[in-house]
């Protein structure tokens, strides 16, 4: 069978190049030449692999969360919820300052996305920062469940707060923020963290249930 004829760049690599443009310039300030410039290839080659320019800026947002995976598994393997706000809200402020000088400071889906005329790549960032808010959400329903949380608490309200703060975290890194001063906000934001019951939520018994029926 006859196969395609095979790519002659790494896309890993592009993908990485080509984020740096969108981090550095936003979707629209990213022209297909710097794109192409930078990742080393010309645009017959980019349209064959992605299609057009919105179909590289959903892979390298997918590439990005490739690069915050392990992170993300740290955070949501942590053993209470008020260590996984601790390692999020502390990691977020790490790597909002320290980007090797690949790229700029901050967050890729915040700068890159937020004022765009085409609603569809807003929609596509939002998505993106939704899916983590929504695995730090299942955590914390996890955490109230085993009596981590106290039953009065909120998982979404809590997700929510830390989407919050980190978003604040990285929108002042980009405005040069120290990376002493960003711990020093989730350390702040850490203090309304609300403490745990202490005691394992019991299940109900066939009686209490039917009492409660």
């Amino acid at each position: 069978m006859r196969t395609g004829r095979p790519r002659g760049f790494c896309v890993e690599d592009a993908l990485d190049r080509a984020m740096t443009v969108f981090w550095r310039h936003g979707y629209e300030g990213a022209s297909m030449s710097d794109l192409t410039a930078a990742m080393g290839i010309n645009s017959p080659s980019l349209y064959a692999c992605f299609g057009n320019k919105e179909g590289l800026f959903r892979a390298v947002l997918e590439r990005y969360d490739e690069r915050r995976k392990s992170f993300m598994e740290s955070v949501l393997a942590a053993p209470s919820a008020a260590k996984v706000a601790e390692i999020y809200l502390h990691g977020v402020a790490d790597f909002a300052v320290d980007t090797s000088g690949q790229n700029p400071p901050g967050c890729l889906l915040l700068q890159s996305g937020l004022s765009c005329g085409d609603s569809d790549i807003p929609d596509e960032t939002a998505r993106h920062r939704a899916e983590k808010e929504a695995a730090l959400c299942d955590r914390f329903e996890k955490a109230r469940r085993q009596g981590d949380l106290p039953n009065s608490a909120s998982p979404e309200a809590l997700a929510r707060y830390l989407m919050t703060v980190s978003n604040g975290i990285c929108v002042q890194a980009a405005s040069g923020a120290s990376a002493e001063e960003l711990h020093q906000v989730a350390a702040m934001a850490l203090m309304a963290w609300p403490a745990g019951s202490g005691k394992p939520l019991k299940p109900k018994t066939k009686r209490a249930a039917a009492k409660a029926g």
